[in-house]
């Protein structure tokens, strides 16, 4: 990062990952490729996004605060889970060669975003065996806990999955799931944070303007999520996802 231009780009790229935390759940797919194109290492690229979205989380959890008052006991299983799962998932990705998974991370993209897509279709029946309601089964608690290893280890496409995992195990309201979603996304990435400014290298600079941006960007979002109707915003989600996935492999 050497020129205005990159600064803004890179405060922009914090802006519109914050929106998307709160909404589609593709932030870091847009602010990692941003942050590799101005130059970082991919190792620091992804240590400074996690930081930078942090506050994007934050405040988009704040702003859909109506929704996870909603339901406190399954709020409080993502919160606990998804910390808990990163924490692992920051050991590996600083244990782990860069790029294990690399080849792996599209197609987990695409399938997560088709299910999600497929939910209200195949939903009913697993209800119909299973009518916990908001009250989440040990598969379902133990499939957050890997999605949150997901989100310290790589992040992009995490809050997709776990829209997916709490579509499939617990009857809640799109709406609900999403704030859900935005919540872990942001206990992961305060956990990752944590551990990264005490054992990582961390673009401050990147870091700091990612930050500006997504947390302004991450309560806006979700006041546009709380909006959107449910089937377009899982229409958005598969459209987002494909892209993604399509991105990643070319």
């Amino acid at each position: 990062m050497n020129s205005p231009v990159e600064y803004a780009l890179v405060l922009f790229a914090g802006l519109g990952s914050g929106l998307l935390i709160s909404t589609v759940g593709f932030a870091s797919l847009l602010s990692f490729p941003v942050l590799l194109a101005v130059g970082l290492p991919p190792v620091v690229a992804n240590v400074s996004n996690t930081i930078g979205l942090t506050p994007a989380g934050l405040s988009g959890s704040f702003g859909y605060r109506r929704e996870l008052r909603e339901q406190p006991l399954v709020t409080t299983v993502v919160l606990v889970t998804c910390a808990g799962g990163a924490v692992l998932g920051v050991v590996l990705l600083l244990a782990l060669p860069p790029g294990v998974f690399a080849a792996v991370v599209p197609y987990l993209i695409l399938v997560t975003c088709l299910l999600v897509g497929a939910q209200p279709f195949l939903s009913k029946r697993l209800r119909r065996r299973e009518r916990g309601g908001a009250r989440l089964s040990a598969v379902t608690t133990a499939a957050c806990v890997v999605v949150g290893v997901y989100g310290g280890y790589f992040g992009g496409g995490s809050g997709v999955m776990m829209m997916a995992v709490l579509g499939f195990g617990a009857d809640l309201p799109m709406r609900v799931v999403n704030a859900l979603k935005t919540l872990s996304i942001a206990a992961g990435n305060v956990v990752a944070s944590v551990l990264f400014v005490v054992v990582a290298d961390v673009n401050w600079a990147a870091a700091g303007l990612l930050a500006l941006g997504s947390a302004g960007g991450g309560y806006v979002g979700a006041l546009i999520g709380r909006r959107l109707p449910a089937t377009l915003l899982r229409v958005l989600i598969v459209l987002a996802g494909i892209t993604a996935a399509v991105t990643m492999l070319l």
